[in-house]
């Protein structure tokens, strides 16, 4: 149980510690200096403490934001502090040199008022990295007089607080669909979920056997199992907005559920490719080429993304103030969001429109629904791929003008993200050994060289299929694939590789299966496309926590790196019979899946139980 340490003079009538005791403290008085610092030291070093003043005046959310989220070892509002283990040491510094400052000396207990804004500017002082929650219309505030306390009380009574608790359960930068057609019913849903014990992680594991069940109703190929596919669809997504606005409602963020929460969502989408794909087989309609093309281009789009996000996030970080870094987690491009938190009648039109054109998922899932229950399989698939196609278009174009006007190259920490995303395996890693030191110093050589290498392959695998003119393009891919990656990825269009490469992989495994003109090779190859973008977006979110740990160089190696799968698969298809390739490209899915899903999972629940700090996607739906 963490552990609030009352400091000050106690104040008649207050509510502070029946309101710490709601938010799960255990609390304790300290009637001078030298007995706050022997009950901080007192308290377990595993376990959360605070300094609150006791003549604190605010409301209850407003000791919940500062005090229990667990995203920041250190956390401040006016009048109290928080450590978690990680920044236990910098508070018990802090509080003795706040001691030593003030003689050392067992103090009157009134020369304890204000203890805990003096030990956060020592915190400040040293340097510490102390979270201070953004409390719009809620108030904290510590009175110094009776007239004073009484204007606190009634700003408290003012302002309902549990009406801005659910306005900030809604995410910053929502989109359309979201903001005006789920988000006004789903925080309630949260709210409800909250007081009845639920969890995110649970209500998380619910949108996705929801959607589960959505995509085996459209795989029965009937009208009323695509109506119901729809509708399941849309509950799936209003119980993914709900989990988060819960995780926010409640405070509950973890590192295993931001990743369970990421990875669901890439995980029903495609599941529900699939069903549509195999109730349109039902129905005589072959769509599965279309299927896989909707997944590599989805893919695709977020690779951009999250390449471009890495390649740009020390820039973000040292262009965000150091108290607020509140675009500094997860993918959010630090653009338009504040305005679209809980304000969205301040929204202009283009904003929304822009937002819109980007098919986020809100959007993306409802057309798909909806169409699923009025369409074929076939017309979801093309008005789905119309409107990735041109998504990808506007926002590739646009990150690649943000990168041209870059002045810098990309630093260290930012190059060493971009290679960890390329997935570059042995071939591409030897021969790069081989070339490093001749390839020349040309800050648009490696985009350059990958795009070449990735034209060459498709072209051939497109002109040509499955036979042995492709594994000499595949040959080429892989010494184009290790030219850009000689040097460091440091030039301002250098993260472009990443998305080049996983177009080449997907692609030509799209492709060289759909060439060869036999029943399942394409559900082979969603599947072996499916099992390789869960190791790219897995890389992406191990980035993303700040785990410091990419997926291990074994892990890269055992699975081939992007180049080695493809020249397999190339290999595999000049080689076998169009039946036999159907097989191999089966084997490869389910032997890429066992391998990324065994040492993701085991990374992830290592990372939990380690005490990771937690993390929490608050950046532009995907």
């Amino acid at each position: 149980m963490p552990t609030a340490i009352l400091t000050g003079q106690p104040v008649p009538g207050s509510s502070i510690e029946g309101d710490l005791r709601s938010l799960g403290f255990d609390v304790r008085t300290a009637a001078d200096a030298a007995e706050a610092e022997t009950l901080l030291a007192e308290v377990p070093g595993d376990q959360r403490v605070a300094l609150v003043d006791s003549r604190f005046v605010g409301h209850t959310h407003a000791l919940r934001l500062g005090l229990t989220d667990p995203r920041h070892p250190l956390s401040a509002i006016p009048g109290a502090v928080t450590a978690q283990p990680d920044g236990r040491q910098a508070l018990t510094r802090a509080m003795a040199r706040e001691h030593s400052a003030a003689g050392g000396a067992a103090l009157a207990v009134g020369s304890l008022a204000g203890v805990a804004d003096r030990v956060v500017t020592a915190l400040d002082a040293d340097g510490a990295a102390v979270h201070r929650p953004e409390l719009g219309s809620l108030v904290a505030a510590v009175p110094a007089d009776p007239q004073a306390r009484n204007e606190a009380r009634q700003a408290v009574s003012a302002v309902d607080d549990e009406a801005v608790r659910l306005k900030s359960a809604v995410k910053a930068g929502d989109g359309f669909f979201t903001t005006y057609f789920v988000s006004p019913y789903s925080r309630y849903i949260a709210r409800w979920c909250a007081r009845r014990g639920l969890t995110p992680n649970q209500v998380t594991t619910a949108s996705l056997i929801t959607a589960l069940i959505a995509a085996g109703s459209a795989a029965t190929g009937t009208r009323g199992g695509f109506v119901a596919a729809g509708v399941l669809l849309l509950l799936s997504f209003v119980l993914d907005c709900t989990d988060g606005q819960l995780a926010r409602y409640s405070l509950q963020y973890s590192t295993l559920g931001a990743w369970l929460d990421a990875t669901f969502d890439r995980a029903k989408e495609y599941a529900f490719y699939a069903g549509l794909a195999l109730g349109a087989a039902r129905g005589g309609d072959d769509v599965w080429a279309l299927a896989l093309g909707a997944m590599v281009l989805q893919t695709c789009r977020h690779v951009v993304d999250f390449a471009f996000h890495e390649a740009e996030r020390d820039a973000t970080r040292a262009a965000t103030p150091a108290a607020e870094p509140a675009a500094a987690t997860a993918g959010t491009t630090g653009t338009g969001a504040p305005a679209l938190a809980g304000r969205p009648d301040r929204v202009g039109w283009t904003v929304w429109a822009r937002r819109i054109i980007v098919l986020p998922i809100g959007e993306r899932w409802a057309m798909i629904a909806v169409l699923t229950a009025v369409a074929t399989p076939r017309i979801t698939f093309y008005a789905l791929l119309a409107g990735s196609a041109f998504a990808a278009l506007y926002t590739t174009a646009g990150r690649v003008l943000r990168s041209l006007r870059r002045r810098t190259a990309l630093t260290g920490r930012e190059a060493r993200s971009l290679a960890a995303l390329a997935d570059s395996g042995p071939l591409a890693e030897l021969l790069a050994r081989g070339l490093r030191g001749r390839v020349p110093a040309v800050s648009r050589l490696a985009p350059l060289s990958a795009l070449a290498g990735a034209v060459v392959l498709l072209t051939v695998a497109r002109l040509q299929g499955p036979g042995w003119w492709v594994v000499p393009a595949a040959g080429v891919y892989v010494l184009c694939s290790a030219v850009a990656v000689a040097r460091p990825l440091t030039g301002s269009l250098d993260w472009l590789v990443v998305p080049v490469f996983r177009a080449a992989e997907y692609g030509a495994v799209l492709l060289l299966a759909a060439r060869s003109d036999v029943d399942g090779a394409l559900p082979a190859a969603f599947g072996l496309v499916a099992a390789v973008a869960y190791h790219h977006y897995d890389t992406v979110y191990r980035n993303w926590g700040d785990t410091g740990a990419p997926p291990p160089a074994w892990l890269v190696r055992a699975a081939g790196g992007h180049e080695g799968r493809t020249l397999l698969v190339t290999v595999l298809a000049a080689l076998l019979t169009a039946a036999q390739f159907t097989v191999a490209l089966t084997a490869l899915a389910v032997a890429v899946a066992l391998l990324v899903l065994t040492e993701s999972i085991r990374f992830w629940v290592a990372a939990h139980l380690g005490g990771v700090p937690a993390v929490h996607d608050e950046g532009e739906p995907a």
